[in-house]
């Protein structure tokens, strides 16, 4: 039989660990409420290959572009996130919000940004025809979903 100390020493222990499961679980069900709030952005779709020759003309360039598409209800607001190759070029978005239920596209070349159509200006294709992945990435740094193709990467899919 234990003895009577052993038996305090179990109980509070147990009260403690009580006490730090119930504190601890509103904090976890924030923390997924606010995950699945963020993550109705997507890649949507990719256009890695421009059509016909690449001669790196601004038309060219511009048939390469991203789709970044909100599933939500409510607006986002894009400002400093970021969308990304696997060599590291990367786009900012800047004073830009996307619409609930809205698609933008990211095209490489230049252009005049409106509503559905954001221009990188470059002057050099960005997306590798072969193989590469692109990332989509929030404020804080944090991958909000990607999308790979080619060698390597089992052909196109989403990681979120």
């Amino acid at each position: 039989m234990p003895s009577r100390s052993t038996r305090r020493i179990t109980a509070a222990v147990l009260t403690v660990g009580a006490a730090l499961g119930a504190t601890a679980l509103p904090a976890t069900a924030d923390s997924s409420h606010q995950q699945a709030r963020r993550s109705h952005v997507e890649i949507s779709a990719v256009q890695y290959d421009s059509p016909g020759y690449d001669s790196r003309s601004n038309r060219s360039l511009n048939k390469e572009w991203v789709d970044i598409t909100n599933t939500g209800r409510r607006a986002v607001n894009l400002q400093g996130w970021t969308l990304s190759d696997e060599d590291g070029r990367t786009y900012t978005f800047r004073h830009y919000r996307l619409d609930g239920h809205a698609t933008v596209r990211v095209h490489t070349g230049e252009g005049r940004d409106n509503h559905h159509h954001l221009y990188q200006d470059r002057s050099h294709y960005v997306w590798d025809n072969r193989s590469d992945t692109a990332t989509l990435r929030n404020d804080n740094g944090r991958r909000i979903d990607d999308e790979s193709w080619g060698r390597g990467h089992g052909g196109g899919h989403h990681h979120r």
